[in-house]
């Protein structure tokens, strides 16, 4: 290539984002930078307020700037860009990571001159952010999260004070927050001692007798004890009740996206913990269009937190291939003469990568075609592996349902598995064909 091509060449590349502005987020300020030729200062600092957040945007109006490329610093980004993105500029949040600075040379205003160089070349590559309606459903799914966390660590608590009274309920109940759980710490709170009372609330369907509960219900009923026991009941039951406010804010703001009529199909019944408690199975298959609790190991809670985090519209995602790299589930790609130096998936705080890595973990003793694919993959390798792997497979099946309507539907253990084991056969004959010999089955086997 001559010289003056390679000029011609840069000069384009240059122009890819002619009109670019970069910013580096900080919690006090925000280092802005323009093209030089906008502006005879392209350097400017703004302070966080609103007012400055509108000057800002007024600035970049006036230089004419229509597109801005900024960090994904903490949460301090997200006012800018609600404010540039109410200007209309398109507003491109990129990841701190793909940026390297020179070592020595590392400042705000030099960060901004980075940012901005870069997002003229078109060497940067903008985050996904769902729409302002899925945000304001994330933000309460993620509260209700918040919650529930907050609520387990209570619930440790309660069960730390009964171990400190020599109250083993642990040993005799799966879940002491749970129904038989609960009649025996409200009783105990009540000023119930007796162990042969609080053992009254004993259900059937306890594999512990009744005899087993009143031992364990016998200790010291120390006074200190029982003030923190009634302290976390307290908190956990404010918990509860801050769990069901996120619950109905979650139903209203679903109640105006309902665009389909799906007629759902019924589901075994199981007792869910920390299920909604609205009709929120209903509520997100009129959202989205299809009902991702078909899947199995995806519950109820676990399709809200999905829809919640991205939504039913995949349509940025040009292939199921796109959506799985941005999941974080996709093999990576570390090539270096000609050698694979790694293939691992990238680590990631994606929560819906999250939400179907616990999904796939749920399915193992499933009696479901994608438990039997979960266990013979368990068998070929390590459990992290099969999980991502698992996680994979049901990020496919989600993003089919929601771009092309598709309908999941369990072909069931069996049926998985005599599939694989004729596909193991077919290998054996090829290999034996190969090396010239015939299988041929035994009566056993034929009958």
């Amino acid at each position: 290539m001559t010289k003056r091509k390679q000029q011609a060449t840069g000069k384009q590349a240059e122009q890819v984002f002619p009109h670019a502005a970069g910013i580096d987020i900080g919690a006090s300020s925000h280092w802005v930078a323009v093209p030089a030729a906008l502006d005879t200062e392209p350097v400017r600092e703004f302070g966080p307020m609103t007012d400055d957040l509108e000057a800002m945007a007024d600035w970049l109006m006036q230089c004419g700037v229509d597109t801005v490329a900024l960090e994904s610093t903490g949460v301090y980004w997200i006012p800018v860009y609600e404010v540039l993105e109410q200007r209309g500029l398109s507003v491109w949040l990129v990841d701190a990571r793909q940026m390297k600075y020179v070592p020595g040379r590392k400042s705000d205003v030099m960060d901004c001159q980075w940012i901005q160089k870069l997002m003229s070349l078109g060497l940067l590559r903008a985050a996904w952010r769902p729409g302002q309606a899925v945000c304001a459903i994330r933000a309460v799914v993620r509260q209700r999260d918040v919650l529930l966390t907050e609520q387990a660590s209570w619930v440790q608590r309660m069960q730390k004070a009964l171990v400190q009274m020599n109250l083993q309920l642990s040993e005799v109940l799966s879940d002491i927050m749970g129904v038989t759980g609960q009649a025996i710490v409200r009783a105990i709170v009540a000023g119930e001692r007796n162990p042969a009372a609080l053992a009254r609330h004993h259900s059937k369907r306890l594999k512990a007798s009744r005899e087993e509960v009143r031992r364990a219900l016998t200790g010291n009923w120390r006074e200190e004890h029982l003030f923190v026991l009634q302290q976390a009941l307290v908190v956990f039951d404010a918990l509860g009740e801050r769990v069901i406010e996120c619950d109905r804010k979650i139903e209203a703001l679903l109640a105006p996206m309902q665009r389909h009529a799906i007629a759902l199909r019924p589901l075994p019944k199981a007792r869910v913990k920390h299920a909604p408690t609205f009709d929120a199975r209903q509520a997100l298959a009129n959202w989205a269009g299809a009902d991702l609790t078909r899947i199995d190991g995806l519950g109820v809670s676990a399709a809200m937190k999905l829809l919640a985090e991205m939504g039913p519209d995949l349509s940025r995602f040009a292939t199921v291939k796109q959506f799985c790299s941005w999941l974080c589930l996709c093999p990576g790609t570390k090539v270096s003469g000609g050698k694979v130096l790694a293939a691992g998936t990238r680590r990631s705080a994606n929560r819906a990568r999250q939400v179907l890595k616990l999904a796939a973990m749920s399915l193992a003793r499933s009696d479901s075609a994608l438990g039997a694919f979960y266990r013979r993959l368990c068998a070929r390798m390590d459990k992290p592996r099969a999980n991502t792997a698992v996680a994979h497979k049901l990020a496919r099946m989600v993003y089919f349902m929601l771009t092309r309507g598709e309908e999941y539907v369990d072909q069931g253990r069996e049926r998985y598995e005599a599939q694989q084991r004729d596909r193991s056969i077919a290998v054996l004959k090829r290999r034996a064909a190969a090396l010239g010999f015939q299988l041929e089955p035994t009566a056993s086997a034929a009958t």
